[in-house]
């Protein structure tokens, strides 16, 4: 049993959402509402496939790292992070779409299960999907859309090119990327959202969430030591809290910075629980070597200025101090024997 693409076009999504874009203006966004810096807006969404007649459906949009809104995969209702995330969602294009979410997501678990069924695959199955644009601060946008099986890319969608292609040589890929490129209205859509809609919808964000978007956390860094055997010293220079995400943190070893090599290493920025980054670099050492090390820290929050953290080689000073005890207590003993040899 087969559909033609006409009917599969109104099952995936509702007309009220294919008239939509002639609707819709297509006009460019003020110039001051653009960011300085690249902005990413993507949704995720993980659909879990246990038999023919059930899914669960989980969605998360991000701006960058943060945290827009998710969906409730038990009633499909839509939380949002932020006061200023629901109130840029109530403008233009997105106010139309919020509406039509759910029936949009009911449309596409039949379509993802007739998929199955054509392509005789065997339940469970995972598809995940990616969609969303990079915003750059000359104007220029790119969208993007992917679908993944079972940690696998199944299909992508060349915005460009206006088609499907498969991802994968499989059955499913052919068929999936086959019936959605046959489907003029959606592709006619989603060139229209991952072009127009997804750029605007950024800039209304950074608009009304600019307080939250544009602060700025000053950096918290410390040095430590580690030995992992006794002829190599690992300096780790460890920084938290900061925001925005992008950082520069560098050994200088005798005031000039240590190159990239086999002694540097550096970990990927990870995101704090309080919406906030981390990151720590490593440098391996000789120890007592001689040279002096400080960890260097830039930073959008600290202005034209860098953070330096010294390390304070620590280790020599209890020798020192051993040695001053010692060479006291021989100095001690041997006025002692001076005195009683003196008073027998």
């Amino acid at each position: 049993m087969s559909r033609s693409p006409q009917t599969w076009t109104k099952c995936l999504f509702p007309s009220s959402i294919l008239h939509m874009c002639r609707s819709m203006a297509d006009t460019g966004p003020a110039p001051s509402s653009f960011p300085a810096e690249p902005q990413v807006l993507q949704f995720l969404q993980t659909s879990f496939f246990t038999n023919s007649s059930s899914a669960e459906v989980f969605v998360v949009a991000l701006l960058g790292d943060v945290p827009i809104f998710t969906l409730d995969p038990d009633n499909w209702s839509t939380h949002f992070h932020w006061p200023w995330a629901l109130q840029a969602t109530a403008e233009g294009d997105m106010e139309k779409i919020k509406g039509q979410v759910k029936p949009f997501l009911r449309n596409m678990v039949r379509y993802i299960h007739t998929m199955v069924w054509q392509a005789q695959r065997d339940y469970p199955l995972v598809i995940q999907t990616r969609a969303g644009c990079v915003l750059h601060p000359n104007r220029t946008s790119l969208g993007f859309m992917d679908v993944g099986e079972g940690g696998r890319d199944l299909i992508t969608f060349e915005v460009e090119r206006q088609r499907w292609e498969p991802q994968q040589p499989s059955l499913l890929a052919e068929l999936a990327s086959q019936s959605l490129t046959s489907m003029k209205a959606v592709t006619g859509l989603l060139v229209h959202l991952l072009s127009i809609s997804c750029q605007t919808y950024i800039l209304t964000l950074c608009r009304y969430g600019r307080a939250d978007l544009e602060r700025q956390e000053l950096p918290v860094a410390t040095v430590f030591p580690r030995t992992p055997r006794p002829d190599q010293l690992l300096l780790i220079c460890r920084v938290t809290g900061f925001y925005p995400r992008p950082i520069s943190v560098a050994w200088l070893q005798d005031g000039q910075e240590v190159p990239p090599g086999p002694a540097l290493n550096t970990s990927a920025i990870l995101p704090n629980a309080d919406l906030t980054y981390q990151v720590r670099i490593t440098l391996a050492v000789a120890p007592h070597d001689g040279h002096s090390y400080v960890c260097r820290v830039r930073h959008r929050s600290l202005g034209t200025r860098s953070l330096l953290i010294p390390w304070e080689n620590r280790s020599t000073a209890p020798t020192i101090g051993i040695t001053i005890a010692v060479l006291l207590l021989v100095a001690t003993a041997s006025a002692a024997w001076v005195w009683r040899w003196k008073h027998r």
